[in-house]
């Protein structure tokens, strides 16, 4: 079974709910041929580092897949191409340890919310 993750930009003059019915197509793309969605996450309305097609921001969305399948993602690709909401995507097969990372990553292990301990506080304990 191999691994894969699409990231692909919206368009950001769609609402919200055309955002959705758009992530919603690619996800029937990828499960018609027997693809297998392990995650599936939009990431909001995020600022670009550059413009693309004089927008400066663009509705991020990510989706994890596996599939022995190759040729889905050939058909994913075109379907990103013919779709005029989507303005950049990229699609990239994992190894085992982005798979393990994307893993620990989905159960919180990596959030940032533990306190440092100051040297101050060290000092007074």
């Amino acid at each position: 079974m191999n691994y894969y993750e699409t990231v692909f930009i919206l368009n950001p003059v769609l609402s919200e709910d055309q955002a959705k019915d758009a992530v919603e197509k690619f996800v029937k793309v990828l499960t018609k041929p027997k693809a297998e969605i392990v995650n599936k996450e939009q990431w909001g309305l995020k600022k670009m580092a550059y413009p693309i097609q004089n927008k400066s921001t663009g509705f991020y969305n990510l989706i994890e897949f596996t599939t022995e399948n190759t040729g889905v993602i050939n058909t994913l690709e075109t379907e990103f191409r013919r779709d005029e909401s989507i303005m950049r995507f990229l699609t990239v097969a994992l190894d085992k340890h982005a798979v393990e990372y994307n893993s620990r990553r989905r159960k919180g292990e990596f959030n940032r919310t533990k306190r440092t301990v100051t040297k101050k506080e060290r000092v007074e304990a």
